[in-house]
């Protein structure tokens, strides 16, 4: 590390401001243009495609962003800044995202850094904890482009750079592979469960409210249970984890409660209030807090119990934007009045097989992901600080 030169990040690029669209030709529907805003990025950096907004205007060209365009969060609205500054990638999937004015574009000024290596520099906690530290505002955290490119660190040699984001982006491609991999199982056993439970329902077959097929446990005020000590706790499973997963800085709970609250790998849970979803849990044991549902069966499949609530969470969304409150949700009269078609035991039996290990193989890559952001996480800082090297053909060295 010693032939690293201490640079600031302004040498090598520049920061351009969004673009501010207007708020009437915004919405949830979806259109042609995709609108990028800070919830399109993951604590840590990255892009995250899920909840987007849409821009019913043609946009002016020059704010169409290119697929692989090198983004950052300028403003962050929650109350750990835990996305500012950080960086993600335009996805390079034949759509159009557009430049909003709350998201700056890394333009490079010079040859003399390579982009993949300044995308991982800025996503790692040293530079993100510098951008909180210079941010202003207080309920709303605001950055700009001279904060930024005053942000100084070791640059290694440009083939340095490249070997170091070789080793990261390779290991980033696998994490999306898998993800990919995993959607296509998952609308494969969705597209399945339509075709035989709706499409092709039988007359004969029972018709039950969804709420007598499985138990909805209500998760606990875990503010009321703190941990006792550093042994006996768990991390709290809330939306947000529910959605991102768990941070550094995530809330305790003891785990001298009822076990019904303890959430596994596998389980089913089900958000009833403000962002509504459903989702098998793909992460570290947890505590349910509450809003949230665990959904357990001890009559029905698994498979069978999660798309039934799958089924029905459009029709929840709706109802609960509908309630004239400051955070819609369900109640458990609206799960009582959901239908679902109950076959036979032995028809049960026969799809049980495909649909298992549909959802099986969804649970080992996700065993697998984990297993890849432990690594990219833990050597991603390593390597950008020099304390491990990687020579030419991408092999990581211990710093002697």
């Amino acid at each position: 590390m010693s032939n690293w030169e201490m640079c600031r990040l302004g040498q090598f690029i520049g920061i351009k401001h969004g673009f501010a669209f207007k708020g009437m030709h915004i919405t949830d529907i979806p259109s042609r243009y995709i609108l990028v805003t800070p919830g399109n990025f993951h604590i840590g950096g990255g892009f995250k495609a899920d909840k987007p907004k849409y821009y019913l205007e043609i946009p002016p060209p020059e704010y169409i962003l290119k697929g692989d365009d090198i983004i950052v969060t300028m403003t962050d609205l929650s109350k750990e800044s835990d996305t500012l500054g950080y960086s993600a990638k335009v996805p390079r999937d034949g759509k159009i995202y557009l430049h909003n004015q709350r998201i700056g574009l890394v333009n490079f000024i010079n040859t003399e850094a390579h982009p993949e290596f300044i995308y991982w520099l800025m996503r790692t906690r040293d530079y993100q904890s510098y951008i909180v530290g210079s941010a202003s505002g207080t309920s709303i955290m605001h950055t700009s482009p001279n904060r930024i490119k005053d942000y100084k660190f070791k640059c290694p040699s440009i083939t340095e750079q490249k070997a170091i984001a070789g080793v990261l982006s390779c290991l980033d491609h696998k994490i999306d592979l898998l993800n990919r991999q995993n959607k296509i199982l998952e609308a494969m056993a969705e597209t399945l469960f339509r075709q035989w439970f709706i499409e092709e329902a039988e007359d004969d077959w029972e018709e039950k409210s969804l709420s007598s097929v499985a138990n909805f446990i209500n998760g606990i005020a875990c503010q009321k249970f703190p941990p006792e000590n550093e042994v006996d706790k768990l991390p709290v499973l809330k939306i947000k984890e529910l959605r991102n997963g768990f941070s550094t800085d995530c809330d305790y709970s003891s785990t001298n409660i009822d076990r019904k609250y303890i959430v596994q790998r596998g389980d089913i849970i089900f958000s009833w209030s403000a962002s509504l979803m459903v989702k098998i849990w793909d992460g570290e044991d947890c505590i349910l807090n509450q809003h949230l549902f665990k959904v357990i069966s001890d009559e029905y499949p698994k498979w069978f119990i999660y798309f039934w609530c799958k089924q029905h969470l459009a029709e929840f969304i709706s109802i609960s934007t509908s309630h004239a409150t400051t955070m819609g949700h369900i109640k458990r009269e609206d799960i009582d009045n959901s239908k679902v078609l109950v076959p036979s035991a032995a028809r049960l039996r026969d799809r049980s097989n495909l649909m298992n290990s549909l959802l099986d193989k969804v649970l080992i890559n996700f065993k697998q992901i984990e297993s890849l952001l432990e690594q990219r996480d833990m050597l991603l800082p390593k390597l950008m600080s020099g304390e491990l090297r990687v020579d030419l053909i991408g092999r990581a060295n211990e710093t002697k």
